[in-house]
């Protein structure tokens, strides 16, 4: 009797399934798509519905499947419970020559013992729909980029590339930048006073409400004073003068936890608390989800699957949770009823939330097994999944209305009685300024005098829009229905890689390349950019994945128009010639002008004659400060193939030769307090703290003993 095999995608995955299931089965993977359409040329029939030209993109693995499929009596397609897997599993069974439409197909939303086996004894045929829905999705970013990117690297430069949702990401974060570019602030006025009903312990801030004129309390217009006169008005009123609490309002209020992790708010929570990348975080939560090495429990999944945009969570996991979060925290922290999570629509329900697979597997118990990311990702699921399980959290309000003279002033404070779900998972501002930044206000009673210790009238300006950031720029995708959860990383990577968008710390700003692409492509073929056409592409692609729009009549619908609208571009529209920017310095080869070039890895300079020249260097940035070594040359930051950092002196080489480098930052103007020696900013564990530079600096051996003093505890 041969063995039964089951196929799943990725090799991690298949060693964590095969402890499951015992040595009567043999596990293999496909290696992610193993057939697929060619790299170089179009691969689609469009002139035969469409038909896709896919060739084996991995003969070996192809050969390997055959001859294990052979050997066995059985075989179960268990490739990943989505539209990609579902197309996966297709190829498989087309290429070992089995009937799609047997109970060849195995799904499971997390590799667990008991899913797993579940699964195995309940197979299903294999969904066409999925499958026509990966195809058409395929085939019809295959038919724009392989259309459009062409007409680019023809009309402006070689290297070029558009698709159907990298274009109108580009577009998103370029019409940012410009109402960014294009806000006019304005002048505003804050009035502020410190007050206390006694002690300077008890003082806390009142800021202006409005005027009372007769019993009516008038507002400024928009909250805002916006002249200084009122402002100086009201400001020279109150300033020597005492306050009276004339209001106070007391109350509970209550604050429930977040839903569990989706794909999108995975991702931008990764950003926001932890400072990992999209493609980080896709990469580490797909690692966390084939399972990992545990030291004493073999390769082990520890969380559900990564790509979906569901918030629904298992009767049995909810159960799990609440014993979890009884014996950690308490009876009275576990939600005394099922909290219902509502999807957006009912296509959002195939799988879970993202949650742990095994809880009796908690963060630090697994921390040694894990790499840092693992752990830091994995950290961030299980307390965001307990906190959506737990009880609200509690708290007591105060509203306190002051009035000085005929000017109302007002301050709220808010403190947490009861933490609930905080005590798992609290709020960012929370940990910074204290209960949601909220004052903690003393008790107060209406009619009492409160003491004025000194009043504050501040100019202001109202602010601009702030940039994308990969975080905000996955939750702008995921409202206007641009790209779906498995597609978000790729897409920001995919910008990036090309230069049409570049990061600023952590801003995405739209380059003079994205610019000059975006409106090329606005100017011919405005849909391409469009986001409502986009987010009703999307809408369609997922109807095809519902069985209610057949998949060769949406590509029909979209490619005729598409298509003449290349041929007239390519007829009308003449080549766009990108001046290179002069730097104002000869090259040091020929004499010719050197020019600033955009290339693969970003801007660099060259000479003008090329290719009869062909000298090149890097650009240097200068960063901020001057060297603390000779204190005339200025700091220039230069970069190493592994990326690592590291400043120079503008002088070095020069004559007379500065010798000053350094892997850290010189902080200006700052000396260590001990031996009087400039000071650094260092990064350690992926902080920054200053430190003194000269190595033999008492401050400098004392912070490495508290290092690794901290080092050997966390271990």
């Amino acid at each position: 009797m041969g063995k039964n095999l089951v196929i799943v995608e990725s090799p991690a995955k298949a060693k964590t399934i095969e402890r499951y299931l015992g040595q009567d089965y043999k596990v293999t993977a496909t290696v992610g798509h193993f057939r697929d359409l060619p790299d170089k040329t179009l691969g689609v029939n469009v002139d035969n519905d469409f038909k896709p030209l896919y060739i084996d993109k991995n003969v070996k693995v192809k050969k390997e499947l055959i001859s294990l499929a052979e050997k066995s009596d059985f075989v179960y397609i268990a490739t990943d419970p989505d539209r990609e897997g579902e197309a996966i599993a297709w190829h498989v069974a087309k290429t070992l020559k089995i009937d799609p439409a047997s109970k060849c197909r195995v799904t499971f939303n997390e590799i667990t013992k008991k899913a797993v086996l579940e699964a195995i004894n309940a197979p299903r045929t294999i969904d066409m729909d999925l499958v026509n829905a990966q195809q058409a999705r395929r085939i019809l970013d295959r038919l724009v980029g392989y259309e459009l990117s062409p007409l680019l690297c023809k009309k402006i430069r070689t290297g070029l590339s558009a698709g159907r949702v990298q274009s109108v990401v580009t577009r998103m974060v370029m019409d940012k930048d410009a109402e960014i570019e294009a806000f006019i602030p304005e002048d505003y006025w804050n009035l502020s006073a410190e007050v206390t009903p006694g002690a300077k312990k008890d003082a806390f801030v009142v800021k202006y409400l409005g005027t009372m004129e007769g019993t009516e309390l008038v507002k400024p217009e928009g909250g805002r004073i916006g002249d200084e006169k009122t402002a100086r008005r009201i400001f020279d009123n109150i300033k020597d003068n005492d306050f009276t609490a004339v209001t106070v309002k007391k109350g509970k209020g209550s604050r429930k936890p977040a839903p569990p992790f989706t794909t999108s708010t995975m991702q931008q929570e990764a950003s926001r608390r932890i400072g990992f990348t999209t493609r980080t975080t896709t990469r580490v939560a797909q690692q966390l989800y084939e399972g990992v090495n545990i030291a004493g429990q073999g390769q082990t999944a520890l969380v559900t699957y990564i790509r979906t945009d569901s918030v629904r969570v298992s009767d049995e996991a909810v159960t799990a949770s609440h014993g979890l979060i009884s014996k950690q925290y308490g009876s009275n922290y576990v939600c005394p009823y099922k909290r219902q999570y509502k999807n957006r629509n009912s296509s959002q329900d195939a799988h879970e939330a993202i949650r742990p697979s095994h809880f009796d597997l908690d963060p630090e118990s697994v921390k040694s097994s894990l790499t840092t990311e693992q752990y830091k990702l994995y950290k961030l699921i299980w307390e965001r999944f307990l906190a959506s399980q737990m009880a609200d959290a509690v708290t007591n309000t105060v509203s306190i209305d002051a009035k000085c003279n005929d000017d109302v002033f007002r301050a709220t404070g808010e403190t947490v009685v009861f933490p609930g779900f905080l005590a798992a998972y609290g709020d960012i501002k929370s940990e910074k300024n204290g209960d949601d930044g909220k004052a903690i206000l003393p008790d107060i009673e209406e009619g009492q005098v409160l003491k004025n210790l000194g009043a504050k009238c501040e100019a202001k300006q109202t602010l601009p829009p702030a940039h994308y950031n990969e975080a905000s720029l996955i939750k702008a995708m995921e409202e206007f229905g641009i790209g779906r959860p498995s597609t978000y990383s790729k897409t920001i990577t995919t910008v990036l890689d090309r230069k049409y968008v570049d990061k600023d710390g952590k801003n995405l700003l739209i380059t003079d390349l994205g610019k000059l692409v975006t409106v090329m492509l606005e100017e011919n073929f405005n849909e391409i950019v469009d986001v409502s056409f986009t987010a009703d592409m999307e809408e369609r692609l997922d109807n095809v994945e519902m069985g209610k729009k057949d998949w060769v009549a949406l590509l029909k619908e979209f490619y005729p128009d598409f298509h003449e609208k290349i041929k007239t571009a390519d007829a009308s529209i003449e080549k766009i010639k990108v001046e290179d920017v002069k730097t104002g310095e000869k090259c040091p080869d020929c004499g010719g002008d050197l020019v600033i070039k955009d290339g693969r890895n970003g801007k660099f300079i060259a000479c003008s004659n090329y290719p009869d020249c062909r000298y090149t260097r890097n650009i240097e940035v200068q960063a901020k400060g001057k060297c603390p070594l000779c204190g005339s040359g200025l700091l220039i930051k230069k970069t190493i193939k592994n990326r690592k950092t590291f400043y120079v002196c503008d002088k070095k080489g020069s004559d007379p030769d500065c010798k000053f480098i350094s892997w850290d930052l010189p902080m200006d103007d700052k000396k260590c307090e001990v031996c009087g020696s400039y000071m650094v900013l260092h990064r350690f564990r992926g902080k920054m703290y200053p430190r003194c530079a000269n190595e033999e600096c008492e401050s400098r051996k004392t912070r490495k003993k508290s290092d690794k003093d901290g080092e050997s505890k966390d271990e």
